[in-house]
Parts: structure tokens; C-alpha cells; sequence
């Protein structure tokens, strides 16, 4: 909205035509999230609490967790508002992907709000059915895999990108793409809702690797840049940097409150909408291996569960001693706090790494 104002103001003061350039955009995206987040923080917290949508806390689960009980969750309202308004003011709506994504990460939103309200306010421990939740996640996944995959001119965009090598581009043709970024999207999702159990663990890893992506997604809309370092030219994709620089400054400005000791949970609303969008990102600039570099401590998290399912089921031992991940180490004598700053530590030289395969190749 406001780079139409700005570019109708162009045409008769120079000065706002400065408000074309992409990279200004990016940076005012990131401020005005951050802001929008600080400003609403307060109020959305103090609603939720007035709603009584408190956290509920496993019984089996560390001890210490037991004092969360009641401290309000569905926060991740207050990014995806942040995240809506910021992509509305600052992107380019004519441009398809700022769409895509945007819908993506809204309706994604939408199931994790519906179970967080099923859990929270309708008091059903359960929430959203297993399936249910599976079957809307594959619906949006697959229907972003088809439009992404109508619009393709290029094989490279819907080829399989291996980092560090730049001829490496395996084919998949459209019902290939489509399987892969159902994957890529709903395994990122259901990732980073794993990772969202200890104040502020899953959301400072979302703003790095979100904040990585908006170099990865300008340099892949920029022809000179996209040959210049060999990856793939996506013609429009530039314009997702605004909305990875707003989702890294709505991140910011909830981690503000939901640092140690949290005054909100971002709940599925947040986790799931959250890593529909960087799944989808990384579709859209071709860089999934990268993803899953720079998301290692989502990865790590999910596998955790899987394997400790699947040894629970097939020999009736846990490898773990709870499942995600970071609940072991609180359970072998780590404080929350160590394993939130440890992770976050891992996170950032995860990033550095994923990083590091833009000039690598």
C-alpha cells in the first residue's frame, strides 16, 4: 500500500522514489514488525489473559514447567498480525509470491488457531484431530506446490538444488515439485511446532533463519546476483525479502515477551503459520537443502520424536529419556535457560553455515 503512495508521490517528488528500492523496503519491514509487536504486545497479552486461554502443562514433563500453568498462549496472533500488516504496507501486491506466502501462513495460522482454541477454550486436550490437522496442512501444501508449479517457465525453478554445487540440478517436472514442496512445507511447519516448548526456543532460530532468507530470496530475484553466485534465477522472488524481514521483526518483537520468564506462548497459531513460511520461502528461492541447514535445530527436534516413537513402538524402550529433544536435556539436569541459549548458539552457526553456500558453489 504505501510503495503504490510512495511511487504516485514519485512522479512529482524524486525523493520518494528511494521508497522503490528493495533493500529500504526490507529494513522498514523489519522496523515497522518490530514496532507493531511492542506496540499490540501489552494489549494482546492482556486480552488473552482476560479470555483465559492459559497454557496447560504435561504432567510427565519436567517439573519446573508446572509454574507455566495458565500463562497465555495463542501469541502467535500477535506475529502473524504484525507479519500481515508490515507485508501489506511495505510489499509489492501485484506480486504473486508476497500473495502466495502470505496465504500460506494465514491459513496455516488458521489450523493452528483452531486447535489452540479447542485446547485452550473448549478445554478438549486433544484440540484439532491428528488427521484433520495432517489433511488442512497437505490441502494448503499441495494447492502452493500446483500454483507454484503453473507458473514455472524456467525447469531450474522446479529442479532439485544441491548447495556447493553449481551444474547439480536434478528435474522433477510438476507433480515431482509438488510432492517436494508438500514435504518441504508441511515438515517444516510440524517441525517448528515440535521445537516450540521453552520460552523463546523456537522463535529466535525462526527470526535468524527468516533473517538469512531475505539475502537468499533477494540475491535469487536478482539476475546479476543469481549468476554471479550460481543459483537459479526466480524472477520476482526478490520481493519475499520484505516478508522475511517482517516476519524476523515480528519475531523479534514477541521474543520481547516471550523471553524467560514468558509472558506469552506463541502456541500452534504462531509455530505452525511460522514454519509454513519459511518452508514455503525456500521453495519459492529453491533452497530447501539450505533449510534444512540453517532450520538443524528443527530438524533435530522432529527426529527426535520420530525415533522416539518408533523405538517406543518397535522394541517398547525410549532412546530419549522425553521426546522433543530439548525436554531430554532439561531432563538430564540442564536449565531451561541453558538449553534455550545452547540451542539458540547451535542455531546461529547453522545459519553462518547455510550462509556460507551462497559464495561455496
Amino acid at each position: 500500500m504505501l510503495l503504490w503512495l510512495t511511487q504516485w508521490l514519485g512522479e512529482s517528488v524524486r525523493a520518494f522514489n528511494v521508497f522503490n528500492y528493495l533493500t529500504l523496503r526490507a529494513v522498514l519491514a523489519t522496523m515497522t514488525a518490530l514496532a507493531i509487536s511492542w506496540l499490540l504486545g501489552p494489549y494482546v497479552i492482556r486480552k488473552l489473559t482476560e479470555l483465559k486461554v492459559g497454557q496447560a502443562v504435561r504432567n510427565d514433563g519436567p517439573q519446573t514447567h508446572l509454574v507455566k500453568a495458565g500463562t497465555p498462549t495463542m501469541g502467535g496472533t500477535l506475529i502473524l498480525l504484525s507479519i500481515a500488516i508490515t507485508t501489506l504496507l511495505w510489499g509489492d501486491l501485484k506480486n504473486k509470491y508476497i500473495w502466495l506466502v502470505l496465504l500460506v501462513t494465514l491459513a496455516t495460522g488458521i489450523i493452528g488457531f483452531v486447535d489452540d482454541y479447542k485446547k485452550v477454550a473448549l478445554k478438549d486436550p486433544k484440540g484439532l484431530s491428528a488427521k484433520a490437522k495432517m489433511f488442512w496442512q497437505s490441502v494448503i501444501a499441495i494447492a502452493a506446490g500446483v500454483f507454484l508449479s503453473y507458473f514455472v517457465k524456467d525447469p531450474a525453478q522446479t529442479g532439485f538444488i544441491i548447495p556447493l554445487y553449481k551444474e547439480i540440478l536434478y528435474p522433477f517436472g510438476a507433480v515431482g515439485f509438488c510432492v517436494l514442496t508438500y514435504f518441504v512445507i508441511v515438515g517444516t511447519s510440524n517441525a517448528v511446532n515440535l521445537t516450540d516448548g521453552l520460552d523463546g526456543l523456537a522463535i529466535l532460530p525462526t527470526v535468524l533463519v527468516s533473517g538469512a532468507f531475505v539475502i537468499f530470496a533477494y540475491v535469487a530475484g536478482n539476475a546479476v546476483f543469481s549468476k554471479y553466485l550460481g543459483i537459479p534465477h526466480v524472477p520476482g522472488a526478490g520481493e519475499l525479502a520484505v516478508f522475511c524481514a517482517a516476519m524476523a521483526g515480528a519475531g523479534l518483537g514477541f521474543l520481547w515477551f516471550n523471553a524467560y520468564p514468558a509472558e506469552v506462548f506463541m502456541g500452534d497459531v504462531g509455530a505452525l503459520a511460522l514454519g509454513a513460511a519459511l518452508g514455503t520461502v525456500a521453495v519459492v528461492v529453491r533452497q530447501e537443502i539450505v533449510l534444512l541447514i540453517m532450520g538443524g535445530v528443527f530438524v533435530v527436534e522432529a527426529l527426535s520424536v520420530m525415533i522416539q516413537v518408533a523405538s517406543f513402538k518397535l522394541t517398547g524402550k525410549r532412546v530419549f529419556r522425553m521426546a522433543p529433544l530439548h525436554h531430554h536435556y532439561e531432563l538430564k539436569g540442564w536449565k531451561e535457560t541453558q538449553v534455550v541459549v545452547r540451542f539458540w548458539i547451535i542455531t546461529m552457526l547453522l545459519v553462518l553455515a547455510g550462509l556460507a553456500t551462497l559464495k561455496l558453489r
